[in-house]
């Protein structure tokens, strides 16, 4: 499809006209995966997460720095991008976009948020309690990472926190679908992580990660129990930071060409 030049009128306006095609285009086949398809996506993007907070703690431990340990985060954010798995604060802008084209269904959004959300934790469960296997020097760091969220409080100041976590990843995904450099979209990644984890953003799967890690070695102030009622505090903040706080302004400036979106591939998987 092309864009509609009488609508989206200047060179600025014709690229948002072509983010937003990209953006139908790749969330047609993935609001239609398989279920298998699905869960070993999800899966994968909890171990690429996790592979980037095994890197942050172990900067934490060495150095102190929050703004280091941030920067570190970025390989798992990459690892995201470059390895094609999903996250579940990534299911913002791309499907729900879909879904207002009418290339899917919102039962088939749900479907997507609640899979990839249990996946994620999943995957990145059992690679923390591997991590914490394989370097006990990182305990007491993980420990004291975690409790600084699960311990964090419910407050209007950590609710916004979760909602400029959810904000900055979706501001990523934006950034990824405006251009189409590969060194764009990883420098995008970079900069993301270090927002997001840099400034102790609340990010409901990234933070449980570290949560995993500290509950993996053991003597916490916080058990399972606080950290799924912090996890239900994280996911609606990061839902409304990433849907209305960046998703519904795109929407906004896109709706020329969502509208004008083919609604067919419901197929596709």
């Amino acid at each position: 499809m092309e864009p509609d030049d009488q609508i989206m009128e200047g060179p600025g306006e014709h690229r948002v006209a072509e983010a937003a095609e990209r953006i139908v285009a790749e969330g047609r086949p993935r609001l239609h995966r398989t279920w298998a398809s699905l869960v070993a996506t999800a899966l994968l993007g909890g171990i690429d997460v996790s592979v980037g907070v095994m890197t942050l703690l172990f900067v934490k431990h060495e150095t102190g720095s929050d703004l280091l340990a941030g920067l570190a985060f970025s390989v798992g954010l990459i690892a995201l991008l470059l390895g094609h798995s999903e996250l579940f604060t990534e299911g913002f802008l791309v499907p729900v976009s879909t879904v207002i084209a009418g290339a899917a269904t919102w039962l088939d959004l749900l479907r997507l948020w609640v899979t990839v959300l249990v996946m994620n934790l999943v995957g990145g469960w059992a690679f923390m309690w591997i991590v914490m296997r394989a370097f006990p020097e990182l305990h007491a760091t993980a420990a004291e990472s975690g409790a600084r969220f699960v311990d964090g409080g419910y407050t209007l100041g950590t609710f916004c926190l979760t909602v400029l976590g959810g904000g900055v990843i979706t501001l990523m995904t934006r950034m990824h679908h405006g251009t189409e450099s590969m060194t764009g979209k990883i420098v995008a990644s970079v900069s993301a992580a270090f927002v997001l984890a840099g400034l102790g953003l609340w990010h409901s799967v990234l933070d449980s990660m570290i949560a995993f890690a500290g509950l993996h070695a053991g003597d916490t102030s916080y058990g399972y129990a606080d950290w799924l009622v912090w996890l239900a505090w994280a996911v609606l903040g990061n839902v409304v930071g990433g849907v209305l706080l960046t998703t519904a302004l795109r929407l906004v400036r896109s709706a020329p060409v969502l509208r004008d979106a083919p609604a067919t591939g419901a197929a596709d998987t």
